[in-house]
């Protein structure tokens, strides 16, 4: 049985370099373990939507559901700052591009 390598191409934050990003200044993939990508807005309905057309984005990408493993809803009500936050907990492989790149893998390996 031989092990084989696989290279994945991520940032310095250990995401894919090709991952679908929130599109919103006030969005952003946050840290490990449990990747939160973070939706900030003043309008909960806005912060749902963009994360909506963030996750549609990235199943798209990836070619599969993304596991999200919770879904978390803060508020902020420092003056100047907006005042939902949510966060989709996301799995730290799916944000790498693991299941695309194994799928990738596979079909080369099988001439696909």
């Amino acid at each position: 049985m031989s092990e084989e390598t696989i290279q994945l191409d991520l940032n310095e934050t250990g995401v894919a370099v090709d991952l679908p990003l929130p599109t919103n200044n006030r969005d952003g993939v946050q840290g490990v373990p449990y990747r939160p990508v973070e939706f900030r807005d003043d309008d909960l309905p806005t912060a749902l939507e963009r994360a909506a057309a963030w996750l549609r984005q990235t199943q798209e990408w990836l070619g599969e559901p993304v596991d999200v493993i919770a879904v978390h809803l803060d508020y902020d009500d420092t003056h100047g700052n907006p005042y939902y936050d949510l966060k989709l907990l996301c799995n730290d492989e799916d944000l790498a591009g693991v299941p695309k790149v194994m799928r990738e893998h596979e079909g080369a390996a099988t001439g696909q």
